[in-house]
Order: C-alpha cells, then structure tokens, then sequence
C-alpha cells in the first residue's frame, strides 16, 4: 500500500515539478491568434492575499464569485487537451495559458447578470465541477482547456471547492466536498431557475463527482425532484463508492437528465483510491460486463475509455486530456445528443481515428480502440462485429494471396 501510495505521488508531482507559483496574476494583453474563454467561477475556498493564487486549499466562510477571461495558445502553438502552463512568470499568451482578467462579483445578482450577458444563442450552461488535488488554478485552466477544446457552445460555470493538493491529505479533500454540498446545490439551482437558461449539464471529475451526487441526490429530496434543465450530468472517473452510488441514484427518483459515465480500469488513482476505501469498487473503475444490466435498466450510459492511447500519467483524466473525447463530450453529449442517436456512434468515430493508421494492423488497433466503447453502446456494438467479420475477411486474404508476399 504504502509502495502504491509514494508511486502516486511522484506521478502526481512529475507534471508540476517546474510550474511557477501565482500563475493568475492578469497580463496586459493577449497575443494575436490567441483564444479568449470567459469562465464564470464559483468557489468555496478561502481567499488569498496573493493576487496570483486569488484562492488557498483551505475552506472559506461562504460562496465567492469571480468573472475570468483566460487567454489560451494559438492552436498551432499546442495540442489538444494539454494545458500549457507557464514555465516562468509573466506567462507569454503566444506559447502559455494566461490569465487576462479576474472581476470579483458582490452577489448572485452580479453573477447572473455575467451569465445573461455569456449566453450563446442555444442557451446551454456547462457546470464544471473538479477532482482531487486540485489547486484553485489546477481548476480554472483546466475547464477553460475543455471548454475551448470541446467546442462547446455553452456558457462555462465552474464550481471549486476546497482541496489542498496534496496526496496525503486526501481525507481533508472529502469532507471539504461534503462541506461544499449545499453551496453547490446553491449554485446549480440559481442556474437552472434563470429564466434565460434553457439547457444545464453537469460535468463532475473524480472526487467532484461525490460532491455533483450528493448535492443532486440532497436537491432532489429537498425539491422532490431535479429541475427538468438539467438534460445532462456527466461523470467523468467518478471517485464514487459503487454502493453509495445506487443509493444516490435511488433517491434522484428517475431522473429525466442523461447519465453518463467514463470508466477506466487501469486508473491508477482510482485503484488506489479503492485500496483506502478498504477494497470497494470505485464507480470509476467498473468492470462494465459486470455491471452493465443494471447500468442499461437505469438508462445510464458509461464509457469504457480503458483501452484509450494516450492521457495523463494516472490515466485519471483521459475525458480532458484525449482530443477525441473531449471534442466529442462538446460536439455530442453538451450538445444535448446521445451516443447512440445518429448512424456515426461515438465509438465509431473514435474508432476510425484509430483504423486511419493502416491496412491489417489499423484495423486491429481500431478494433481493440473501440471494442470496450461497443460493451456500452448498442449501435457501437452491432458496428464493432461487423468490424470483426471484415478485419478476419481482410486477415485471411492477406494470408492466402500469394501477391501479398
């Protein structure tokens, strides 16, 4: 346990080992080419005195409100799903992500009027909720990533709650999201009561998705039920006691919002996460054979992205960090489709990425890309055998044809 623990912690620590501290101080002005994401940020953090960290781990004695405008990288100058961080301070808006404005908001008045004024014309909001160690700008330049990688046409809330970012205080983490359930509740309901809104998804990583569940499932008790603009709740490696999980789902009473979950069975945090949790299967980490009636009866759609090249170290944050998922959680589930509603299903699309890479072996490796998508996905499913038929047709006339030689 403890050999797993440490392995972690060098994992977690490898990426930041050369990140500046105070990255959010305000530059004067973007670089051309550059991209302006304005967030809508809601947090239970304790306030800073450093204008450059703007918020600690530790709790804070309400709800604060701040509008930012981050600046991120020309496309050219980045890939798909990474944040560039600044390797020395001022960050350069032309190769880093910056930040351009931070406006503090006196009350949920002001914060609405920011959020009428970001409407983009389909009236969705996309409620970002993060995971586990997470510093407060960990946070922000993460969803300002997906929600200029995504595509998505929405207008960005996030909500962060108190973390400490560090490994071993993994505890104060989790109670900090029960401590932070009613201001989350709070802030989904104003957002969901503003007459302007028409869509809400939630979009909950690792540990966020506890605090996204509980404060749905203590919404639902209160109000009876969730209101019917949440179309959409996404569960990204959910850090969710399997059993908690079913009695949360219980409680919502048969929600009309879609559920979908990614999963990943080699997410090393998550794997470590069950250990502490004394052996229990984290909601996350799911074998979806096994689960996948009960899922199906309930109309939960999850995602299997174990076999997903590429990711994070962890393979904790394949949902941000994989430029076909992210575009795809943009393009489809924010956008108010299913992933089996259109003759091109998600695992499909995914898999021709894959397939693009060559003859017989393209087709394998598209095949062993897409095959635990289509254990989730009825209309991947049908496609993925026929896929299985053509590749052994494709195999044995390679192997015949003496002009293959």
């Amino acid at each position: 346990m403890r050999l797993v623990i440490v392995a972690l912690v060098l994992a977690l620590c490898a990426g930041c080992s050369n990140r500046p501290v105070g990255v959010l101080t305000p530059v004067e002005a973007a670089a051309p080419d550059t991209t302006k994401v304005d967030l809508l940020v809601a947090t239970t953090r304790e306030p800073s005195t450093d204008a450059g960290i703007l918020y600690t781990g530790e709790r804070g004695a309400g709800v604060s409100l701040d509008a930012f405008t981050v600046s991120i990288p020309p496309d050219s100058r980045r890939q798909i799903g990474e944040v560039q961080w600044p390797r020395r301070l001022p960050p350069n808006p032309e190769t880093d992500f910056a930040t351009l404005s931070v406006k503090p908001l006196p009350n949920v008045k002001a914060a609405k009027g920011w959020l009428d004024s970001h409407l983009p014309p389909s009236r969705r909001v996309l409620i970002f909720v993060h995971g586990f160690n997470n510093r407060f700008e960990d946070a922000v330049y993460r969803f300002a990533q997906i929600v200029h990688d995504s595509g998505s046409e929405v207008a960005p809330v996030l909500f962060t709650w108190p973390s400490r970012a560090r490994v071993f205080d993994y505890l104060f983490d989790r109670e900090s999201t029960i401590f932070s359930r009613d201001a989350f509740e709070e802030t989904v309901w104003q957002v969901a009561s503003d007459p302007r809104v028409e869509d809400v998804t939630i979009m909950a990583h690792s540990m966020g998705a506890w605090l996204a569940m509980e404060s749905l499932r203590q919404m639902a008790i209160r109000r009876g039920k969730l209101p019917a603009k949440i179309r959409n709740v996404i569960l990204a490696s959910p850090d969710v006691d399997v059993d908690v999980f079913a009695s949360q789902w219980r409680a919502l009473n048969g929600p009309q919002a879609r559920f979908t979950l990614f999963v990943s069975q080699d997410d090393r945090a998550l794997q470590v996460s069950r250990r502490i949790a004394g052996g229990v299967d984290r909601l996350g980490l799911i074998d979806t054979q096994k689960y996948y009636a009960d899922l199906e009866k309930s109309g939960i759609v999850v995602i299997d992205l174990t076999a997903m090249r590429g990711g994070d170290s962890l393979n904790h944050g394949r949902f941000a960090s994989s430029p076909e998922v992210v575009q795809l959680i943009g393009q489809r589930l924010v956008n108010g489709q299913t992933v089996t509603d259109s003759e091109i299903s998600l695992g499909d699309r995914i898999a021709a990425g894959a397939i693009g890479v060559g003859q017989t072996v393209g087709s394998a490796a598209g095949l062993a890309l897409s095959a635990p998508i289509a254990v989730i996905d009825p209309k991947t499913r049908r496609t993925y055998q026929g896929q299985v038929e053509r590749f052994g047709q494709t195999l044995s006339e390679t192997v015949e044809d003496p002009a293959a030689d």
